[in-house]
């Protein structure tokens, strides 16, 4: 059955919809929080089956009946102790395996900020979600305009690979791993998975909207099912000439292919896009004036959903 874009925008941020806030909002109400001692801001959501199986030491402070994980060093404790912490945490977890997330171990960290920004610590990005912090991504949209008027380079995703296999992307896209800027994490994506050169990036990219939704992972994106994953996507739109193509450069991308915007509309409603992909697409058609309040149904909550208010300390960093 083909869905409407409101249908495709809730499709990531699918945590306490308006059909399902009741359910959702008690799923929550069951989680842990997760906190740091020192910062009085809850900066994640640990499902109870995950708290069940992560062998922590002393360092820790759980509190069942208020379900409360707790860090618990010295306030005074700096942002390498913490870290360090955490990452003896999840390797003695992972020699158990236990958790199936824990075995896609990238040795790339994601930053976990506090109320005033500042970086609290560091987590290994494979266990981000276990922990339900906020991470942040990068995307970018690659599109000519020629006699067939506007069309966009969509990639498709290995069927080797172990998140959303087979499904349309962006043109490149990535985490934004602790100590790098937006620009730079863009470019290093556009160069592995597109072959687009740094040079011509930083002089052509134009800087779009930072969405923000909250998301439920699914049996698609790979490891347990039902974690929680706010996050901060800083996106990005580039005009290639007409006689310029993205090439896969690594093993994550099947193939490049340029589609009409008739044709993204149809890939977007059959969901063939990987969900935050799909909003960034939407956000481009939005830039661009292809989606509008007098044609798009439902436009005023697309848009709720693109730029969500996150619960939870954030960093929005420049774009370039």
């Amino acid at each position: 059955m083909s869905k409407t874009i409101l249908d495709v925008v809730k499709g990531c941020d699918n945590f306490v919809s308006n059909d399902e806030s009741a359910s959702q909002s008690e799923n929550l109400g069951q989680c842990y929080t997760f906190r740091v001692n020192g910062c009085c801001a809850i900066l994640g959501y640990i499902l109870p089956e995950v708290v069940e199986k992560v062998q922590w030491s002393d360092w820790w402070s759980i509190d069942h009946h208020r379900c409360i994980v707790t860090l618990a060093t010295p306030a005074t404790a700096t942002t390498d102790m913490r870290s360090h912490i955490v990452e003896e945490t999840l390797k003695n977890t992972r020699k158990l395996a236990v958790i199936s997330m824990l075995e896609s171990w990238r040795d790339e960290t994601f930053p976990i900020y506090g109320p005033g920004g500042e970086t609290l610590l560091e987590i290994e990005r494979c266990a981000s979600a276990l922990f339900g912090i906020v991470t942040y991504g990068v995307q970018l949209v690659c599109y000519v305009r020629d006699e067939q008027g506007l069309r966009l380079w969509i990639g498709k995703r290995s069927e080797r690979k172990q998140t959303y296999p087979g499904m349309l992307d962006t043109t490149a896209a990535g985490g934004l791993v602790a100590g790098k800027l937006p620009i730079e994490a863009l470019i290093c994506e556009a160069q592995e998975e597109a072959s687009l050169s740094e040079v011509m990036v930083r002089k052509k990219v134009i800087p779009m909207s930072n969405l923000t939704y909250f998301h439920i992972r699914g049996n698609k994106a790979g490891g347990e099912i039902g974690l929680f994953q706010p996050e901060v996507e800083y996106t990005y739109e580039l005009e290639l000439d007409p006689g310029m193509a993205p090439e896969p450069r690594d093993s994550e991308v099947e193939s490049f292919s340029l589609y009409t915007i008739e044709g993204v509309l149809c890939a977007l409603k059959e969901g063939l896009f990987k969900p935050n992909s799909a909003i960034v697409i939407v956000e481009f058609l939005i830039s661009h004036g292809i989606l509008r309040a007098d044609n798009e149904p439902g436009y005023a909550e697309i848009l709720s959903h693109l730029h969500r208010e996150l619960e939870l300390p954030l960093l929005i960093l420049p774009s370039k």
